[in-house]
């Protein structure tokens, strides 16, 4: 069992910066691929960027270049650095932890989830 714990979300004017953390517990972080996904008001949720357990990382078209993912697996959390905010990106973003290899884009393929942290990007 994995438990996820996200927070650093909050109210930024577009342009800005927020980074959001998701602790882990268990011990066997390391093993597990890391996901970011969120949920717009009215809107399905959808997937933001991936880390994989290897240290490979993927993002979506809309936030490549202006996010970024990374790990601390000494410290079991998954970072997501959101730069050059804009008022679209707001939403509650979710991480979620897999063990699986393939699939990583796909939040069925996803075993465990935080409960999420609200960002609002001001325009």
């Amino acid at each position: 069992q994995v438990q996820l714990v996200e927070s650093g979300g909050g109210l930024v004017q577009a342009g800005g910066s927020l980074r959001l953390s998701c602790a882990a517990s268990g011990r066997t972080f390391s093993s597990y691929a890391m996901g970011w996904f969120r949920q717009a008001p009215g809107k399905e949720r959808e997937f933001v960027a991936v880390i994989s357990s290897g240290g490979s990382t993927y993002y979506a078209g809309s936030v490549k270049g202006r996010f970024t993912v990374s790990r601390d697996n000494a410290k079991n959390t998954v970072y997501l650095q959101m730069n050059s905010l804009k008022a679209e990106d707001t939403a509650v973003y979710y991480c979620a932890a897999t063990l699986k290899r393939i699939g990583i884009f796909t939040q069925r393929e996803y075993d465990y989830w935080g409960q999420g942290t609200q960002v609002t990007v001001s325009s």
